[in-house]
Formats: C-alpha cells, sequence, structure tokens
C-alpha cells in the first residue's frame, strides 16, 4: 500500500508542469477556434500524440501509479487549457477504462492499445452506455446481445445515446443486455472492432458546452462480432448469470458501472481544471479592475467570492486525491468516489458562475473564457453519474440501507 501524502513527488511534478505548458501554449489558443466550429480537433489531438500526452504509454503509466494520484494531477492541468479539447484527448479513456475493468488481461493487452494507435495513426475508442431511454437508469438497457453458438458470435442491435467519439472510433466497447429478467446483473461489455458492419452513427448533438468534444447517438443493427469480444470471456459470463439466477441477485458489479466506479475521480479532476481555470481568471481581473478608485478586490463583496471560490477548489482536490488514492489503495470504503466527483463538479458550476460575476458584463462575452467555461462546466453534473445520482450513491453508503 502506498504511502498517502499530499505532496506530489518529482515524477508527478514534471508531469504537471509538462502538461500545463502544453495547455498553455497549445491548447488555451485554440479552445474558442474549436468551440465555434464543433467539430473534432484532429490537430490538436495529433499534437498531444505527438508529445506522448495521447497514447496507451502515458494511460498506464498514469494508471499504474501506486499513489494513484499521477492521472487526476494531470487530467486537471488538461481541462485547464480546456475542457472541450481536454475531453477530445482523455475521451478513449473511458473504452480504455471499460476494457481494463471487465477484460482478460489479454484482452486488455490487444484491444486498449488500438483505442489510440500511435503518433503517426492516430485512433480513438468510444464507450457505449447510456440510451435515449436509459441514462442514470443503466439496468434498464434495451440495446441487446444475443450469442450465435453456431458461428461463436454475438449480434448486437439496439441504440446508443450521448456517445463520447461515437461513430468515429476505431473501437467502440458497447455493455449490453444478455439476460434482461437479470436487469443490471444480466449485462455485460463487447468490444466492437474497427470496420465491423452494421455499426454507425446516429444524429450528432449540438451541445450547450465541450462543443469540441465529438458527441452521437451509436447505432447497432444486426453488428455481428467474434465470441473472443465478450469481455471477461463466456465461461466467466455463464457463471455470473447462473449464480444471479440461482440467487436471484449477485454480489458482482455491473460492467458499466465497474467502469464509472473507476474513472469518478478523474471526472472530479476534470471538473476541478475548469475551476481553477475560471477562478485565476476572475482572481487577476479583481486585482487589475479599477471602481470607485480601488482595485475591486479591495471590496469584500468580490474578496468574499474569490475566497469561498479558492476554499471550494481545495477542498475539492482534496476529495479527488483521496478518492484517487483510495482506488489504488484497497478501494473505496464510504463512497468516497461519488464525494469527490459530486462536490468538484457542483463547485466547477459555482466557481465558473462566480466568476462571470465578477467580470461583469465582460464575463458574458466571448473576450473572455470564462463565458465558454461556465458552459463547460455543466456537464460534469450530468455525465458519468448525475450529482443526484452521486448523492444516491453517497446516501446508501453512510446508511446502509437501500434509499430509492
Amino acid at each position: 500500500m502506498a504511502e498517502f501524502s499530499l505532496q506530489i513527488n518529482d515524477d508527478q511534478l514534471q508531469i504537471k508542469d509538462w502538461i500545463h505548458e502544453f495547455a498553455k501554449d497549445v491548447m488555451r489558443p485554440a479552445a474558442q477556434e474549436w468551440d465555434d466550429r464543433e467539430e473534432f480537433p484532429w490537430p490538436i489531438v495529433q499534437e498531444a500524440a505527438n508529445i506522448g500526452l495521447y497514447g496507451v504509454d502515458f494511460l498506464m503509466n498514469a494508471m499504474s501509479d501506486p499513489s494513484g494520484l499521477t492521472l487526476p494531477v494531470a487530467i486537471e492541468e488538461i481541462f485547464w487549457g480546456d475542457a472541450g479539447l481536454g475531453m477530445a484527448i482523455m475521451g478513449s479513456g473511458l473504452a480504455a477504462a471499460g476494457i481494463t475493468g471487465n477484460g482478460t488481461p489479454e484482452q486488455i493487452m490487444e484491444w486498449v492499445p488500438q483505442c489510440y494507435g500511435t503518433a503517426d495513426d492516430v485512433k480513438l475508442g468510444a464507450f457505449c452506455v447510456s440510451e435515449p431511454d436509459a441514462g442514470s437508469d443503466v439496468s434498464s438497457l434495451r440495446t441487446r446481445a444475443v450469442y450465435d453458438e453456431a458461428t461463436d458470435e454475438w449480434v448486437l442491435n439496439g441504440t446508443k445515446a450521448w456517445i463520447t467519439n461515437g461513430g468515429i472510433a476505431n473501437i467502440h466497447v458497447v455493455v449490453a443486455a444478455v439476460d434482461s429478467s437479470l436487469k443490471g446483473r444480466g449485462q455485460a461489455s463487447f468490444v466492437v472492432p474497427p470496420g465491423t458492419k452494421g455499426l454507425s452513427m446516429g444524429q450528432k448533438y449540438k451541445k450547450h458546452g465541450i462543443k469540441a468534444s465529438h458527441t452521437s447517438e451509436v447505432v447497432l443493427d444486426d453488428v455481428r462480432i467474434p465470441g473472443r469480444c465478450l469481455l471477461g470471456g463466456k465461461e466467466k459470463l455463464d457463471a455470473k448469470l447462473a449464480r444471479a439466477r440461482e440467487a436471484g441477485r449477485t454480489g458482482e458489479g455491473q460492467p458499466a458501472m465497474k467502469t464509472f466506479e473507476a474513472t469518478r475521480p478523474a471526472v472530479g479532476a476534470q471538473a476541478l481544471g475548469v475551476a481553477r481555470a475560471a477562478y485565476e481568471i476572475a482572481l487577476d481581473y479583481a486585482k487589475e479592475r479599477v471602481a470607485f478608485g480601488k482595485p475591486i478586490i479591495m471590496n469584500q463583496a468580490i474578496a468574499f467570492k474569490l475566497a469561498n471560490m479558492a476554499t471550494q477548489i481545495d477542498a475539492s482536490r482534496l476529495l479527488i486525491w483521496r478518492a484517487a488514492w483510495l482506488a489504488r489503495n484497497g478501494g473505496f470504503k464510504n463512497a468516497e468516489g461519488s464525494m469527490s466527483k459530486y462536490y468538484a463538479s457542483e463547485t466547477a458550476v459555482r466557481v465558473t458562475e462566480e466568476a462571470i460575476q465578477i467580470l461583469g458584463g465582460y464575463g458574458y462575452t466571448r473576450e473572455y473564457d470564462v463565458e465558454r467555461m461556465h458552459r463547460d462546466a455543466k456537464i460534469h453534473t450530468i455525465f458519468e453519474g448525475t450529482s443526484e445520482i452521486q448523492q444516491l450513491v453517497i446516501a446508501r453508503a453512510i446508511s446502509g440501507m437501500r434509499v430509492e
């Protein structure tokens, strides 16, 4: 077990500084352009791949850190640069996490690298869970997976919604129901390899924020994949289903929830980066803007806003680091992952709104980045478990009861 420390080590500090320079020099200057274009920022992702920031080696090195802090430290700096571009760089990590959390070692080695490709041939991954009628309620997925024993193939049918990199990814990880009578306990995760017939992109969503990140529907129409594309393997799935049918339930986690639980501190770190960026802009502005003969930060109405913002940002980081450390050292004991994601997400919304208020009319225009940051912040209270779902998870953990 790694020792928990609030002092990041020299390697982590070097990574932090390295990414900060990329965020400052490459992401910040391009952020508004890609927000306006609402297109996937291939040139930015390519630059990230060229320096080794986008790629399987960086992900694996960060995820293998025994302290658990390297990944949230890195993500905070990326999203300090810009959330939309950050999601474009980090979006494939969801597919990689889905494979890592549910696959065999052989499947992880085969499929995770294909979510990223190489600097000479960049690829994308997509994690497909949500559906038009199943967002927070992941136990009610309608996408079906049927095993064809004659050909040793799985046949997938259904429509997925709100999918990052959906339809443009090379690797799609799809969560589908194998036995719908078992609800979430009857689900499994599948890899859909590149070029598989029957998978197509549905509508591309026009979003409020993170516009540089591609989000769309994914349509699965008699998609046939080899049996080996079932993550974890059929023997393990059959045993899990048998136990669930016999006992009426099983303690084994749902494939989608395993991925969400693992990534909650990372999503919190995304929100933290946005919040910190907006706070720094507001702080600098408040020191420079003179009204009634003095900088506006000399007024308690402004100074106290900034004091609250700084406190909430630091509290968010502490919750995230604790959760990230626990995820690598014994696991969550009391819904710490949900606590970190919930608090940081809500903080990002509050801090970006207060930043606009401090900048006044300027904050409401695109002359300052806080306008975009405010739009980008909101999604963190919605995706990968809404704030209400996080509160539900926390309430169940602290009460030991099935709060509904």
